[in-house]
């Protein structure tokens, strides 16, 4: 553990003035800030940034992100700095609260701001917190205060591995650029085979065309480089914050910014101990990616791009599985993990689901194991695995919830994976997958809560032998 660190949510309403235009554009920005610290008046906190920016006509991006600067008494004011995507333009907002004692409700409520692009102005705005708001005002805004516990994240992308002979262990990353829309996988691998011979380290590189053909290679297998804080081969890394590596006609280098605290889509136990066949995490709920991925002189540029990498390590590949991250927008994340496991007894269990949904700063439901090993009709889960389209649906506490995955044929690319027993499996992936989530609330019959569509942007698999 690192201390308490700080969570909490923001909407601020206005107009922008483009220039070269002769009208205001109506504005709403939904945000929501993480800092690793509480912030204290008489310094300066740098929180992160993540929200959904409107601007009438022009924008309506889900994926915006920043960084929100916190010296109230320091250097009096509250700086906001915002990335986002407008009709395929980045732009970035710029501006800050003056605070002073002589107007303090206003400058504490008006936020002046300027968009940029490329460095160059091409408009500004005016901001205002909705004091007076029953749904957007004071009152909420105070209450979606967290004051959560914070994970080393960058613990959790060291390598478990300590020797051991039959044993998986995995790093994987998918983003997706808000430009263009290609999906991007990022697959590092070690295998310790069975029967005690040397560790291999392998994986692959994938981009996914919104509007293309799938292309994809492979590096290794070769020997693992031991490292104590990620991954290493001869022409691939993968340390905390940064990605680099060479396979085919691929390079790629990228730089990782984690959005969120940490996600545990098993029971936390399972990760420390490895007890269950495997266990997965993501060091960061959400990641932001920066950088560039060359494929035959072609280059894709990320910005900004939405993503996550995720963590495995176990025995092996499970006998059936599939895979979600969905990232909701507004600093709402989905992961769901459905799998059966290879050893003989577990084999005949139903799937078991493990499913994740971090919304408003909070994650449903509270323990992380009830979905898969609770009681049936009342707590566990149920999959039905299938290509294209697979499904999870299941009920908890006053909550219930139905996951749609679609994955399209011609955006969903076959791979095949070996064991440590040198067993093969199979998995097919989509980083253009779409899925629809509907959660409903009990009030004395189920009433809907909240929806989300991803056309183009979920990340899925399903996996087989």
């Amino acid at each position: 553990m690192s201390g308490r660190g700080t969570d909490f949510r923001e909407t601020l309403l206005g107009t922008f003035r483009l220039d070269g235009e002769g009208r205001t554009r109506a504005a709403r920005l939904d945000l929501r800030a993480v800092a690793d610290t509480v912030p204290r008046p008489a310094g300066t906190t740098t929180a992160r940034v993540t929200g959904r920016v409107r601007i009438e006509g022009r924008a309506d991006d889900p994926h915006a992100t920043g960084e929100l600067e916190i010296s109230p008494l320091r250097r009096r004011r509250i700086r906001y700095r915002l990335a986002f995507t407008a009709h395929g333009r980045r732009l970035t907002l710029d501006g800050w609260k003056s605070l002073t004692p002589l107007r303090p409700v206003r400058s504490m409520t008006v936020l002046p701001c300027t968009l940029y692009e490329e460095g160059e102005r091409v408009g500004v705005g005016t901001l205002r917190f909705p004091l007076s708001s029953l749904s957007m005002g004071l009152v909420p805004f105070l209450a979606s205060f967290r004051f959560p516990r914070r994970e080393d994240a960058d613990a959790l992308v060291a390598p478990r591995w300590r020797g051991e002979p039959g044993r998986t262990e995995v790093w994987y990353t998918t983003a997706t650029d808000p430009v263009t829309g290609d999906g991007l996988w990022l697959h590092h691998e070690l295998v310790a085979p069975t029967d005690g011979s040397a560790a291999r380290a392998h994986g692959w590189v994938a981009v996914f065309p919104k509007d293309g053909p799938v292309e994809h290679a492979r590096f290794g297998p070769g020997p693992w480089q031991p490292g104590a804080d990620g991954f290493g081969t001869e022409s691939v890394s993968l340390r905390p914050g940064r990605l680099t590596g060479r396979a085919g006609p691929f390079s790629w280098d990228l730089t990782e910014r984690a959005e969120d605290t940490p996600l545990f889509t098993f029971p936390r136990w399972s990760w420390r101990r490895p007890l269950l066949p495997a266990a997965q995490i993501l060091p960061a709920a959400r990641a932001t990616y920066d950088g560039t991925v060359t494929r035959d002189g072609r280059t894709l540029t990320l910005k900004g791009a939405p993503g996550a990498s995720a963590r495995i390590y176990g025995h092996g590949n499970a006998h059936r599985w599939s895979w979600l991250h969905a990232d909701l927008g507004g600093g709402d994340v989905l992961e769901v993990v459905a799998a059966v496991s290879t050893r003989p007894v577990l084999r005949a269990l139903p799937l078991l689901v493990f499913l994740r949904l971090r919304r408003g700063g909070r994650t449903w439901p509270r323990r992380p194991g009830r979905t898969a090993f609770g009681r049936a009709g009342a707590g566990r889960f149920r999959a039905e695995l299938g290509l294209p389209v697979w499904t999870v649906t299941g009920r908890c506490g006053l909550r219930r919830i139905r996951v749609e995955v679609t994955q399209p044929p011609d955006r969903t690319l076959t791979l095949d994976y070996t064991d440590p027993d040198g067993s093969r499996a199979l998995c097919r992936n989509s980083g253009t997958a779409d899925a629809v989530v509907r959660l409903e609330r009990w009030w004395g019959g189920w009433r809907p809560e909240a929806r989300w569509t991803l056309e183009s942007t979920a990340h899925a698999e399903v996996g087989g032998r």
